[in-house]
């Protein structure tokens, strides 16, 4: 995997993360929210329901006040009063229900064929006693019972919520009640419901989840292609800089080799052949002339030899293979010292012998780069160069007392600082780190390099 895979990678796979812990999160206090508002809901509903009940009894009762209150107890009051209460009804299964304190059926409007049949030992498929459950509710004051009933509209047995009383003067329990599953199914609705909005919640997440991936990979993409562009455009400028520079150091070789060794070797052949006449005329003054000419030559030979070994020195310095950058520097500060006047102070530290060999020519050279720079601009009176080794590398501090130069604006200008930009781009090349700061009181060039290349 390159790079820039790998960093889109780790940008998009925390969000995902991030917005998968999200999702669970969310889907859990969702469910969570759901079924609290589930058992609100199913509270609420039997409340009403159980308040519903209450007063549907309380008509009933009302309903037959007059018969049960009016003191007679003969089977046409108490007929009567069955009549009433098989009158009374709500919805489909809405209905009254009378049974004795025996467990004999009296009424049953949606079940006649119960009327007259003992129930007292009645069982739902629970196995919980049904009539008995009812008659020990209504002997205790009343109240709530739930239970499993065959609903009439289905034939099914469901669960059903009764309320009972009991009619003490005339035996009688009488009751009522809802059937559960229309509860069960309106909560089902809800369940639905609910579902499906954790549902959607949980896709407009993946949505979003999506959406931001995308939206960081085309950013990643992006990023890179201009990147890749700016990396090109660089590339092409730093290849067009080698080429110049490389056109350049031709240049400077053929003028040396052109203005200097050429020249100064047409001029010792010359006197060599100019000597060889001489040598051979008759008259001994041309003879003695002849040891003039080529001590003459010999000197110009020497001045070759010193231009050539100048030529070699500034394509490379061998003076670092044989004595080391520490010494290379020293006697660099020394040849400055000599030509231009300036005092150069040389100071040496540490371990600086770890170096590549890449990295002490590079360091060379940007001393060398600093050192022309100097004396072509700073107008200084005194330089300072400070190496000293560390643990992983070797810092190479050189410092002048010049009128210094804004280093920001000479880097960035097209035409001008292309020395400054040699140096950056050398250390660049190595790994190392390039610093410069300059002022009205001076400028100290800084650099690092690791020991490892």
């Amino acid at each position: 995997m390159k790079l820039r895979q790998k960093v889109i990678f780790l940008a998009i796979t925390p969000l995902i993360l991030a917005l998968c812990a999200i999702a669970l999160a969310v889907r859990h206090q969702s469910v969570l929210l759901a079924e609290q508002q589930r058992a609100t809901i199913q509270q609420a509903y039997l409340s009403s329901k159980e308040a519903e009940l209450k007063h549907y009894v309380a008509l009933a009762s009302h309903s037959i006040s007059h018969l049960y209150e009016s003191g007679r107890d003969d089977p046409a009051t108490r007929r009567e009063a069955m009549r009433i209460l098989a009158s009374l009804s709500y919805g489909d299964d809405g209905y009254f229900f009378l049974y004795d304190m025996q467990g004999n059926t009296l009424m049953h409007p949606r079940q006649p064929e119960l009327v007259g049949q003992n129930l007292y030992g009645l069982r739902d498929e629970r196995g919980q006693p049904t009539i008995q459950n009812l008659l020990q509710r209504a002997r205790a004051g009343g109240g709530l019972e739930r239970y499993m009933w065959v609903k009439p509209s289905t034939h099914k047995p469901v669960a059903k919520l009764g309320y009972v009383v009991a009619m003490p003067k005339w035996g009688w329990m009488m009751g009522t009640g809802i059937y559960l599953d229309d509860v069960d199914q309106a909560l089902a609705k809800i369940d639905v419901q609910q579902s499906g909005n954790i549902h959607n919640t949980m896709l407009w997440i993946a949505g979003i989840a999506i959406a931001a991936a995308v939206a960081v990979g085309t950013s990643g993409v992006a990023l890179n292609i201009s990147e890749l562009r700016v990396a090109d455009a660089k590339l092409k400028v730093l290849a067009q800089r080698v080429v110049e520079s490389q056109e350049q150091e031709r240049a400077r070789l053929s003028r040396d080799l052109h203005d200097g060794i050429s020249q100064w070797l047409v001029s010792i052949k010359l006197q060599i052949e100019a000597g060889i006449i001489r040598l051979t005329s008759p008259k001994p003054e041309q003879r003695q002339a002849a040891q003039a000419v080529f001590e003459h030559a010999a000197d110009q030979l020497s001045n070759v030899m010193a231009e050539v070994r100048r030529i070699s020195h500034n394509l490379r310095p061998a003076i670092l293979d044989d004595i080391g950058l520490a010494a290379a520097l020293h006697h660099l500060g020394q040849e400055y010292t000599l030509s231009s006047g300036t005092p150069v102070h040389f100071e040496a530290s540490g371990c600086t012998d770890a170096l590549p060999d890449v990295a002490n020519t590079v360091l060379f050279r940007l001393a060398q780069e600093a050192l022309t720079n100097i004396e072509r601009h700073a107008g200084a009176s005194r330089i300072d160069i400070a190496l000293r080794g560390e643990a992983h590398g070797v810092t190479l501090r050189i410092r002048d007392d010049g009128h210094g130069f804004d280093a920001d604006g000479i880097a960035l200008h097209p035409q001008r600082g292309i020395g400054l930009r040699n140096m950056m781009e050398r250390m660049d090349a190595i790994g190392g780190r390039f610093a410069i700061l300059s002022s009205a009181g001076g400028t100290v060039v800084t650099a690092y390099a690791a020991n490892h290349s």
